[in-house]
């Protein structure tokens, strides 16, 4: 063998010896904690002090109880009620830390970030010795665990696309005056919009404020190609971009004797494979069915009064079919889809539930039905003054859960659907 290869080798075991060495004292330095300086062990000692806390508590009562018997002042304490009293306050101290050590350790051994930084630079330069010595990392016992990188905006852009990210133009001097604005709070950044008469120019405005304001850049946020007008006063307030997401096709479906392609926006990898197999099932097997059984978005407020008596007669003034027409003009006012179709109450106590059920077109139609529910309840509070509204929805909705209520009554639409898939198609 070549006896330079020999010398080599040797140098690095010797080498990987000594970096086993330092990395195992760095592992194995342990620091000295106050339990150490104990003379009993640690479960001994909170045994000592459990007991020694109860023991001058049950003292201390039946020598007061003794003296308020007697007619003596409390005052008047004799040694022994004195030591009973500093013994108390030693073992509180010691229980109020939680059992005392961990508590004092957290406050006696709280390294400096001096240390801390010492200590990261000792480890780092014991592990990022030359890595040719080590080859593959064989001479080390462990590995500290690294947090993964952060993705950034431009990262994250080119996963979906490999072309580099649209620069944004620069803004114009009109356009810096008021970035500069909204950065200072002179202007709001909600109203650029009806300040500008431009909602493409206010969101490129806001977003420039905010990465001046938070210095992130939002450089693989696409800002250009969409349609801001589109949702202005409709969804989404304050925009400062737009998200990308790919839009598979499952299908087609066949639903009631009609075939349906069913869109899904998703980078969930094998979702629409698998949903598009599903629906060849069911079109080989002849399709599927449903009826909706009830149409009806639901809210229920909670008001209180100051007698049962007084929550029932609303009650009753809610569910009499004569004031129906009224309460459901009032409830209607608000929205040219929203429509209510009942009105049920039940009575806890002085607190009376009112589930108010409404048709929404198309929409979910949360805000509608709430807007709603609100005019009835100013209307309500002409005729029950002492009414207090105690929140605009309650459990008898009810909302964003599982509740039985639900299920009886419905919420949203109630849909029964059927497939019957053949065995043949299975197999």
């Amino acid at each position: 063998m070549d006896v330079r290869k020999l010398s080599a080798m040797e140098n690095t075991t010797k080498a990987g010896k000594t970096m086993k060495q330092k990395v195992k004292f760095v592992v194995d330095e342990e620091v000295a904690k106050v339990s150490d300086t104990l003379p009993l062990p640690l479960y001994i000692t909170n045994a000592v002090f459990f007991a020694l806390f109860f023991s001058v508590v049950y003292f201390l009562l039946t020598s007061w109880r003794e003296k308020i018997r007697t007619n003596t002042p409390l005052h008047n304490i004799d040694l022994s009620e004195i030591v009973a009293i500093l013994a108390l306050i030693a073992s509180f101290i010691y229980l109020l830390g939680f059992f005392g050590i961990d508590f004092v350790q957290s406050l006696f051994l709280q390294p400096s970030n001096d240390i801390w930084a010492a200590d990261d630079d000792e480890e780092e330069n014991i592990l990022k010795q030359d890595a040719r010595k080590f080859p593959c990392g064989q001479a080390l016992d462990y590995s500290i665990p690294k947090m993964a990188p952060i993705a950034s905006p431009k990262f994250v852009q080119k996963v979906f696309d490999d072309k580099p990210a649209i620069q944004t133009p620069p803004p114009t001097a009109e356009d810096e005056e008021i970035i500069k604005a909204v950065v200072a709070g002179t202007i709001a950044s909600y109203s650029l919009e009806s300040k500008l008469g431009d909602c493409k120019r206010a969101a490129s405005v806001r977003r420039e404020a905010l990465q001046r304001v938070t210095g992130k850049s939002f450089e693989g946020l696409p800002l250009e190609g969409f349609d801001y007008e589109s949702i202005l006063g409709q969804c989404c307030e304050m925009p400062v971009g737009y998200i990308t997401i790919p839009v598979g096709i499952a299908g087609p479906f066949m639903l009631d004797g009609r075939e349906f392609s069913v869109p899904m926006a998703t980078t969930e990898g094998c979702l629409v494979a698998s949903t598009n197999r599903g629906c060849k099932a069911i079109n080989l097997s002849g399709g599927a069915t449903s009826v909706l059984l009830k149409d009806g978005m639901t809210r229920a407020p909670v008001v209180r009064f100051n007698s049962a008596e007084r929550a029932a007669e609303l009650k009753f003034f809610m569910e009499d079919p004569a004031n129906y027409e009224t309460i459901s003009m009032i409830f209607n006012k608000s929205s040219r889809f929203g429509r209510l179709q009942t009105v049920k109450c039940a009575v806890a106590g002085k607190n009376l539930y009112m589930r108010f059920c409404c048709s929404t077109g198309d929409a979910m139609g949360m805000n509608m039905v709430s807007k709603g529910v609100q005019n009835v309840l100013d209307f309500l509070q002409n005729d029950f003054p002492e009414m207090d509204v105690i929140g605009i929805s309650s459990n008898y909705c009810s909302d964003k859960k599982p509740a039985a209520v639900n299920w009886i009554e419905g919420r949203g639409k109630s849909v029964v659907w059927e497939a019957v898939i053949k065995g043949d198609i299975v197999s």
